[in-house]
This record gives structure tokens, C-alpha cells and sequence, in this order.
């Protein structure tokens, strides 16, 4: 039951919800602190072990062409693949290269049993996803994490296993989160116009790009007293829980 505080959202129109993952679905604490140190302190073994995968490879190869494009700095280390992911995973830089090989980490530690069930999601989150899916509303999750980061955390949340009631995964292939462009790409994919798409996100430059493509949206706040978002050019509806989206 919604609390007096909380007004709802009709989700009238609306055939498709987006959702993006950190500080929406995920607390940052989850990723910034289970997650980034899990994959870092077992980057080095991993790449040394794997080097010779074609995926892996594939990954080497894509940073190299990013390390390629990077503006000189004299903070940028001599290419070594190994210290270039420690260099965009100290600026959290949202490289495609970066969070598919971070993605591959991850993979091998669920395989391994040691991030089974610790995807956390907030309180909110199954039963949400649980009503959407029952009124017949498509959900999608878009985040600069892998496709297969998405899977796995959704497949080994600490509400159990989520990925029977999502039907899209979509990451920084698609393109970038900030542009409108890639909003056009998601919606085509769900086979619905953008209209009928509301977009959920704690970054109100992304939400703007969703707009700016025709989605609807909302920001979502999980924290009250957490400092408010940057000023946006557009208003977006605020939440700071899904039980608001009725």
C-alpha cells in the first residue's frame, strides 16, 4: 500500500518500461563495492588466463582501438591492456571495451558460485516487475553494463531469479545513454512506438535524451535526503519507489 507521501503514476499508454540499473533497480553501493572490486582484483589473472579466448581478444581489441582514440595525458599509461582497465575503472569511464570484459569477470564468478544470489535490487523491484508483467507491460532494462552483466545480476538477485519477467537487455552497443538516438533503437526492438515507453533513471541527462526521442519518463530518487540530481532543461516525474508506478 502506498504510503501518503507517495502519489502514484497511472501507466496509462504506456506497452514498454525501460529501466536503467544503478540507483534505480541497484543500489550504487552494490556495484561500486561488490561488483568493481570483484572484477578488479581479478583482472590480472584473468586476462592472462583467457588471453587466447576470441572473446577476450575481441575485448583487447576494442580497447585498443578506445586507448587509440584517447586525448594525450600524461596520466594515460603506455598501452598494456591490463593497465588501461585499470585506468578507465579508475575514472568509471563507461567503455564498451571495459564493461564486456568486466561482464566476462563477473560471468566466471557466478559460474563459480561466488556472486550466486548476491545481485541486490531494491525491496520494490520483484514486485514491480511481478505486476508489469502480469498487466502485459514489456520490460527492458538499458544500462552501460554489458548485456551479459545484465542478465547475470537479474538471473541471481537477492529477491531470486528475475530474468522470466524481462524481455530486453540493451547496453552501450546500442549506443550511448545521453543521446536520443539509442532511445529510437530501444523502442524499435519492443516493436512499440516510443510514446508508449516510459523510461526510469536516476540521471536526468539520459531521461532528456529519452524524452527528446518521444519516451515518457521518471527519475528516480531512492534516497529522500540524498543531494538532488543536476538541473535539467526538462521536468521530469519523480519517484522514489516503483510501488509509484501503479
Amino acid at each position: 500500500m502506498l504510503g501518503p507521501e507517495l502519489h502514484p503514476i497511472a501507466l496509462k499508454n504506456i506497452r514498454a518500461i525501460l529501466l536503467d540499473i544503478e540507483g534505480t533497480t541497484t543500489p550504487l553501493a552494490f556495484v561500486h563495492q561488490v561488483l568493481f572490486p570483484y572484477a578488479r582484483a581479478r583482472t590480472h589473472d584473468f586476462l592472462r588466463k583467457h588471453r587466447d579466448d576470441p572473446e577476450v581478444s575481441g575485448d583487447v581489441a576494442l580497447l585498443r582501438t578506445e586507448y587509440a582514440a584517447e586525448p594525450p595525458s600524461p596520466e594515460l599509461p603506455p598501452w598494456d591492456p591490463e593497465a588501461y582497465v585499470y585506468y578507465l575503472m579508475d575514472r568509471d569511464r563507461k567503455s564498451t571495451g571495459l564493461k564486456a570484459l568486466q561482464g566476462r569477470i563477473w560471468e566466471a564468478g557466478y559460474r563459480a558460485g561466488e556472486l550466486q544470489g548476491k545481485g541486490e535490487v531494491y525491496p520494490d523491484v520483484r514486485p514491480a516487475l511481478e505486476r508489469w508483467h502480469k498487466a502485459g507491460i514489456r520490460i527492458a532494462i538499458f544500462s552501460s553494463g554489458s548485456v551479459q552483466a545484465q542478465r547475470n545480476l537479474f538471473a541471481n538477485t537477492t529477491a531470486g531469479d528475475l530474468s522470466h519477467l524481462l524481455s530486453g537487455y540493451f547496453d552501450t552497443t546500442t549506443g550511448p545513454k545521453r543521446e536520443a538516438a539509442s532511445y529510437h533503437k530501444i523502442a524499435a526492438e519492443l516493436s512499440v512506438r516510443p510514446a508508449q515507453v516510459l523510461f526510469v533513471s536516476d540521471v536526468a541527462a539520459e531521461l532528456d535524451a529519452a524524452r527528446t526521442a518521444g519516451m515518457q519518463t521518471a527519475l528516480c530518487i531512492r534516497d529522500p535526503e540524498s543531494q538532488l540530481p543536476a538541473p535539467s532543461p526538462r521536468e521530469h516525474p519523480r519517484i522514489h519507489s516503483f510501488a509509484e508506478l501503479a
